[in-house]
């Protein structure tokens, strides 16, 4: 489907790294079948990129648990002020809300009842939390774009306008060289064993897993003189927000930065906290340990509200524990040490988690989740 005559205005609401990224592929995968076409909104540095006017900056918001929610209120509420007074101004053919899932659902519902058409992408987790969730999303949107294939019978049996598009991470999550390429390039050694240190993409999260982290890797590095370290730095945290860690720690842990996918193929194993980068681990075929921290208040909350019994994308998508998850207190030096140990020393074991992965690569698919959102965004465009 291509219409280059045609201009239409889209307005984008990304909150965090990850809706970032997947709005800024959408886009770009836009552009190719529609030139014409304008993009605004609230996001962070990959929009601005591909081209979206960033109109409200996402990088302070990007926020996960009801404690870390309620310290950035203010700035969540100045946000969704400013993107209903641009949802009132500009009137924008369409708005692609990219998870961040309350927030976007104020947003949508408001946008609905200024009679623009709603598209939501990524949806939220209802399967996990609370599925009767998916008539008030229904309410608000009009079109839901899932990535995982389980979960359109949710909203179908709402009757709720649902399509499946594949997961953007499938084509993303493709790195630049060739590993040896990417030894050169980062001073590794290639006869030695390289462990990743993934803390996350949002300031909360170095604070929080970070510390505990560097500390694992204190004890891999007295077991195993020979290992070496790579930290991919996620584009949305500043050098200030990891150095304040690093430099009180005495094991070489190599920062790489705008370059994740290459590093992290390097790696013989990775510690890395919940969230889209388990999966493009996943992807990348790299045995992983998943560890997550909230505050106690939200861990409570959580555990109240989750009717699933895993927080890993990987084990969720093939329906059992292919990956060791630790969360909460379950969370110290000596779990995710154990853990990678384990990876790097037993075959048998690790033999067992390259199969899971690989049933994980399987079930997301052959991709072109962009490319089917832009289509869908045009037939939304084209539909009066």
């Amino acid at each position: 489907m291509s219409i280059p005559n045609t201009s239409y205005s889209v307005l984008f609401s990304a909150g965090e790294s990850s809706g970032d990224q997947h709005a800024a592929h959408m886009f770009q995968a836009l552009q190719q079948q529609c030139p014409a076409i304008r993009g605004l909104g609230m996001g962070g540095s990959k929009m601005r990129q591909a081209g979206i006017e960033i109109c409200v900056d996402s990088s302070g918001i990007g926020v996960i648990g009801l404690v870390e929610v309620l310290k950035h209120y203010a700035e969540i509420q100045r946000a969704l002020k400013q993107m209903k007074q641009i949802v009132t101004t500009e009137k924008p053919d369409l708005l692609v809300c990219v998870d961040y899932k309350e927030f976007n659902l104020k947003l949508a519902q408001f946008a609905k009842k200024q009679g623009i058409k709603v598209l939501f992408y990524v949806s939220p987790q209802v399967w996990a939390w609370r599925p009767g969730r998916v008539v008030t999303y229904g309410k608000a949107i009009d079109m839901m774009a899932v990535i995982f294939p389980f979960e359109t019978a949710f909203y179908d049996a709402q009757k709720v306008p649902v399509r499946y598009v594949g997961h953007p991470s499938v084509d993303k999550v493709q790195p630049l060289r060739s590993k040896s390429e990417d030894f050169e390039l980062f001073g590794l050694n290639p006869t030695q064993p390289v462990v990743g240190v993934l803390p996350g993409s949002r300031v909360n999260e170095i604070k929080r897993m970070l510390p505990v982290m560097l500390l694992a890797v204190k004890k891999l590095a007295e077991r195993h003189p020979d290992l070496q370290f790579l930290l991919p730095q996620a584009d949305s945290v500043n050098d200030e927000d990891l150095q304040q860690h690093l430099l009180n720690c005495s094991v070489p842990i190599k920062v790489v930065k705008r370059q994740a996918y290459d590093a992290i193929q390097c790696c013989d194993a990775v510690m890395t906290t919940s969230g889209t980068a388990s999966l493009e681990i996943a992807l990348l075929q790299v045995p992983m340990v998943i560890a997550y921290r909230l505050s106690p208040l939200t861990y409570w909350l959580g555990k109240q509200l989750v009717k699933i019994p895993f927080i890993g994308l990987p084990n969720i998508i093939v329906g059992r524990s292919i990956v060791k998850e630790l969360i909460q207190n379950a969370v110290t030096a000596d779990s995710l040490s154990a853990e990678i140990d384990l990876l790097l020393t037993d075959s048998v074991y690790r033999a067992s988690c390259l199969k899971g992965l690989q049933q994980v690569k399987a079930g997301l698919g052959e991709g072109g989740g962009s490319k089917n959102m832009a289509s869908l965004a045009l037939e939304m465009l084209q539909t009066h």
